[in-house]
């Protein structure tokens, strides 16, 4: 297969390919593909050939699409670094790959040659190397394309390698799912160093419609309002607090045929406020292992069941099992996931890829369960399980009755050190609600052995970029702020 977009100047070359928000400005794919064209011969120039590892340290604008095909059509497997990272951070991922070259945007060109021990070019001055000739080959589907880093929370940063295939399948489950008209048009506020942001720059490609682009500075809840609206949106992927946000600032659009959330749980209560606002919901089950989605609800399904995160894609198959023995209907256990979207492994770590790869596909280190109809329930990671006098107590447990109380708007739950239960239930909770209330509330409605010891209070809950809980950082707060009551 060659990339996306050498097909579509053929398919739809007068249709709208990218919309950048911040300046308007727009590309045909028949302009699309001359730019890709352009900067895959100054790519070559550069010495960069077919399964080359060409790293990027850039915003997400249009000259980060135009890169993201011109790696695809040459050959060479784009790993797009996050530009919010510490020196140190981004040093720690450089060395765990291969680089023959990075190519970074002008604010982060000081950054990348710091770090970098290959080759480093400013992406205003790729324009003056020289454009080399070069054929563009078929490339086969199962050599992998890009290589996108998990978030590295809860231990070491690790490059998950994505083929073609899985990126082509990813994309033909999500459109079963969502649906593709021509003229979609799919607004992407999403960091492209995720998945999420770079799944709407791929697929619309793969689709021959149409990705707009947010533009630089951060999400910003009434500018990507504005422009949903007067770009005529029809689809959109945040994760649920830029949705929260977006809500706060006013009423999404008509033209939105589906609003897909992901990156964190989303909560019952916004998926409530969607019901009552008319918004398209579609809460979603993924991860950067499995190309992005991996289950995702209709909104009627949504709406019905809040606790659930939809039904497998098409070509996907959802387990829990036990150890490698699959666990009844109902049942929790580790969820375990096989399928086109499933990644090739992670870079250079046979040891971790053995571990995480089984009879029945790959442990994606989750709870949760697998309901008669199909629908997964997502209850948490089986790591911050915590162990308290013996027992089990599963956070995502407890974090559901403490936001049934009505003053409470959130919560994260954790365990921290005890010297005599072994570790003791803690939450970080934000609402008008008081420790002592909250405390109170778990009476009936929890186990004693799951009662939270420790409440603190707090604005907001930390998050990381892709608005996963820092359950680090939850931690911190939570052993600075509170006192294990007597």
């Amino acid at each position: 297969m060659r990339d996306p977009v050498s097909y579509q100047r053929h398919a739809v070359p007068d249709s709208t390919a990218v919309i950048d928000a911040e300046s308007g400005n727009k590309w045909t794919y028949a302009d699309l593909d001359r730019a890709v064209e352009w900067r895959a011969g100054r790519l070559w120039s550069l010495g960069l050939r077919p399964g080359d590892q060409l790293g990027v340290l850039a915003d997400t604008a249009p000259e980060f699409v135009r890169l993201v095909h011109a790696a695809w059509r040459i050959g060479v497997v784009l790993i797009p670094f996050n530009t919010r990272l510490s020196e140190s951070g981004l040093r720690e991922q450089v060395q765990r790959v291969d680089l023959a070259a990075l190519v970074a945007g002008e604010p982060h060109a000081k950054r990348a040659r710091t770090v970098a021990t290959a080759p480093v070019r400013s992406l205003s001055t790729l324009d003056d190397e020289p454009v080399a000739e070069f054929v563009a080959e078929e490339q086969l589907l199962d050599r992998p394309r890009t290589m996108l880093f998990t978030s590295g929370t809860t231990g070491e940063p690790k490059a998950v390698v994505l083929t073609g295939r899985n990126l082509l399948s990813s994309a033909v489950a999500s459109a079963f799912r969502l649906g593709v008209l021509p003229t979609d048009r799919w607004y992407d506020p999403l960091a492209g160093y995720h998945m999420g942001g770079l799944a709407p720059i791929v697929r619309s490609a793969i689709y021959g419609t149409c990705v707009v682009l947010a533009g630089r500075g951060g999400f910003d809840a009434e500018r990507a309002l504005a422009d949903l609206h007067e770009r005529d949106a029809t689809g959109v992927s945040v994760v649920p607090t830029m949705l929260s946000r977006l809500l706060d600032s006013g009423d999404l659009p008509e033209s939105l045929r589906f609003v897909l959330t992901g990156g964190a749980p989303t909560r019952p209560e916004l998926i409530a406020r969607c019901e009552r606002r008319g918004v398209p919901i579609h809460p979603t089950y993924g991860m950067t292992e499995t190309a992005s989605q991996v289950a995702t609800a209709r909104p009627e399904e949504a709406f019905a069941n809040p606790e659930r995160a939809g039904r497998p894609l098409a070509c996907t198959r959802i387990r829990a099992i036990d150890g490698n023995e699959p666990l009844p209907t109902g049942e929790p256990g580790e969820l375990v996931v096989s399928g086109p979207t499933v990644m090739q492994g992670y870079h250079d770590d046979p040891e971790t890829n053995e571990r995480v790869f089984g009879p029945h596909g790959f442990h994606t280190g989750d709870l949760g369960s697998v309901d008669p109809d199909g629908s997964v329930r997502v209850l948490g990671r089986i790591d911050d399980a915590i162990i308290t006098g013996g027992e089990n107590v599963h956070p995502a447990e407890v974090a559901r009755v403490l936001r049934s109380h009505p003053r409470v708007e959130d919560c994260a739950v954790v365990g921290l050190p005890d010297p005599e239960w072994g570790e003791r239930v803690c939450a970080l909770v934000v609402g008008e609600a008081s420790a002592a209330e909250v405390q109170e509330f778990c009476e009936g409605r929890l186990a004693e052995y799951k009662h939270p010891k420790t409440v603190a209070v707090s604005d907001e809950l930390p998050r990381t970029a892709s608005g996963t809980v820092d359950r680090g950082a939850v931690r911190e707060i939570l052993s600075e702020r509170s006192e294990r009551p007597e």
